[in-house]
């Protein structure tokens, strides 16, 4: 079965950190962002590649955030688009700050949990789906 935990974010909080707490303090297990969008005043990103994070400063967007995330830890994914329209994405890092609110809502799958081991072939923490 599946279920929806709706939440709004409010100014000047990080939207990761908020998420993570969001996981833990409602025993998610296994869950996953069926929609997100709002607006960041800094957003923090790691881009396709790279091993250090870019923080941007301005007014964004947010365009899309997809994702899972549980009590074992989040892997989240965000688009967001500039006062021009110009849209970039990239791993949702710690330092991404809400504007005015993030409306997000979350699924959680009976029955399962998501969990974060190592990865022999890739080198990091990498999902693994387990039935309960």
């Amino acid at each position: 079965m599946i279920n929806a935990l709706p939440i709004r974010l409010k100014p000047n909080q990080d939207l990761k950190l908020s998420l993570q707490e969001i996981a833990v303090n409602h025993h998610i297990q296994a869950g996953f962002i069926l929609t997100g969008l709002g607006s960041l005043k800094q957003a923090t990103l790691r881009f396709a590649g790279q091993e250090t994070s870019e923080c941007l400063s301005g007014r964004f967007e947010i365009i899309s955030l997809v994702g899972t995330l549980s009590t074992e830890g989040i892997h989240l994914h965000i688009a967001i688009a500039d006062a021009q329209g110009k849209v970039i994405g990239g791993h949702l890092q710690t330092g991404c700050i809400i504007y005015t609110t993030a409306e997000i809502v979350i699924g959680t799958i009976e029955g399962y949990i998501f969990q974060r081991t190592p990865d022999a072939e890739t080198g990091y923490l990498e999902l693994e789906i387990n039935k309960l």
